[in-house]
């Protein structure tokens, strides 16, 4: 056999197990993982998950960016969107220890001193007992046992769409550390209710005093508790809950329908400045969602064909006026772009208002595609943010997973139309993004 003889022979016996172990959602060929038992039973054990996330990106950049003092319009470059280690597992029957580590987010900028290699830090780090059965267990750390809503729940290995939405983390790197926060908390499952509520000592915030009596921000002098919880009922199959991290996805291997809610809440979270130049006047955060999550196979597992979609309300009360930019991993110079979206890919994405976000897609069936596995999917947020004079500020984005091994190694190419906002209330069109992802996990 020649050479060339041999690489369409190997690709094919690739491309012949990655059409099998899709309908598995790659469980054929991945099985248990990495994973230690120290048992014969198997109760006792680690578990180890590992996965990349890279992206290579197209994108207009806000009006009035620079990118390395230089003016610019349209930007292209590489980016680690995350890069994770989880390591878990059954100490003893009824205690459990996790930790995560990993990176997010490294471009090639420096942004504000921060050096090439992003630091490696703690994600998660709780442990947590069985107190009973399924009923209850209690856990302490910082964790990621969350309220508000599903995706503020959500497991980054297996979204629908190329990524979280980001409101689902209003708190984000605000008084957070990338979505945690230390606490106690107490999850388990009633019947078909599922539930999960949290007791956390939120972060120190990072923003300098407030200096606008008309606009709250994270609140520097908070040193208050905030209480989290997040309840679904089950209506077909339940999910587990021995971790945090909810489903995207589940690729026809499983047929769900819940419907939920969750909130947070913390007194005196943010504060605006006096304006009377008196004391700064905080105001609570509370925030609240509720949503619906359907996904169900359409076919046999064997040829695919499933059909995923959630749907999420979301009312948040920052104080007046709170409003949050979010570009991922955003090169553009700090300082630089329009007004309101401003720098690089920056758009209004979370703020003290109401916001309607909606996903689906639709896991096509292989058979008719020679055995690729392929599920286009679209996504918006619509949101109505009282620091924008309450205007509609829409977002539309959609894609297609390209599923080599379920979501173990997949291909993403993800387009985004981002709003622009001149000023508030006046929203300019929409620019452009263009994303390829290449993930895997295992």
């Amino acid at each position: 056999m020649n050479k060339d003889m041999l690489t369409v022979a190997l690709a094919a016996a690739l491309f012949a197990s990655a059409s099998t172990a899709q309908a598995q959602g790659g469980g054929e060929l991945y099985g248990k993982g990495a994973r230690i038992d120290f048992n014969e039973e198997g109760t006792r054990y680690m578990r180890f998950i590992s996965w990349l996330q890279m992206w290579t990106r197209v994108m207009e950049m806000n009006p009035g960016t620079t990118v390395d003092g230089n003016p610019s319009d349209v930007e292209a470059d590489v980016a680690l969107r995350r890069a994770r280690l989880i390591a878990y597992g059954q100490i003893t029957d009824d205690v459990l220890i996790l930790l995560h580590m990993g990176i997010n987010n490294q471009t090639f900028r420096i942004q504000q001193g921060d050096p090439f290699k992003p630091q490696l830090f703690f994600h998660d780090a709780w442990v947590e007992y069985d107190v009973l059965d399924e009923f209850l267990s209690v856990g302490s750390g910082i964790h990621y046992w969350h309220g508000i809503s599903r995706q503020t729940n959500g497991s980054t290995l297996n979204f629908l769409t190329i990524d979280a939405p980001i409101i689902n983390w209003p708190l984000i790197e605000g008084n957070d550390q990338f979505a945690r926060q230390l606490g106690v908390y107490a999850k388990g499952k009633i019947l078909d209710l599922d539930y999960r509520v949290a007791l956390n000592r939120p972060f120190e915030t990072r923003n300098a005093d407030p200096a606008s009596p008309d606009q709250a921000v994270f609140n520097n002098n908070a040193n208050t508790w905030s209480t989290a919880g997040y309840f679904k009922w089950e209506f077909l199959e339940n999910e587990g809950n021995l971790l945090p991290y909810t489903v995207g996805s589940y690729l026809g291997t499983k047929k769900v329908f819940n419907i939920g809610a969750g909130y947070y809440y913390q007194p005196n979270g943010t504060a605006r400045a006096s304006a009377t130049g008196g004391d700064r006047v905080p105001s609570d955060i509370f925030l609240f969602g509720a949503d619906v999550f359907f996904d169900s196979p359409l076919g046999s597992v064997e040829t695919g064909g499933a059909l995923t979609a959630l749907f999420t309300f979301y009312y948040f009360d920052f104080g007046p006026n709170f409003l949050r930019n979010i570009g991922i991993s955003n090169i553009g110079d700090t300082g630089s772009g329009s007004a309101v979206n401003g720098r690089g890919n920056g758009y209004p994405v979370i703020g003290t208002g109401t916001s309607l976000v909606l996903e689906v897609g639709y896991l096509l069936p292989t058979e008719p595609l020679g055995g690729v596995s392929l599920q286009p999917y679209f996504r918006t947020q619509l949101s109505f943010f009282e620091a924008l004079n309450d205007e509609l500020s829409p977002m539309l984005e959609g894609g297609v997973n390209w599923l080599l091994i379920g979501h173990h190694a997949k291909l993403t190419l993800h387009y985004r139309a981002r709003p622009i906002f001149l000023a508030p209330g006046d929203m300019d069109g929409f620019a452009s993004e263009g994303i390829l992802q290449a993930m895997v996990y295992f």
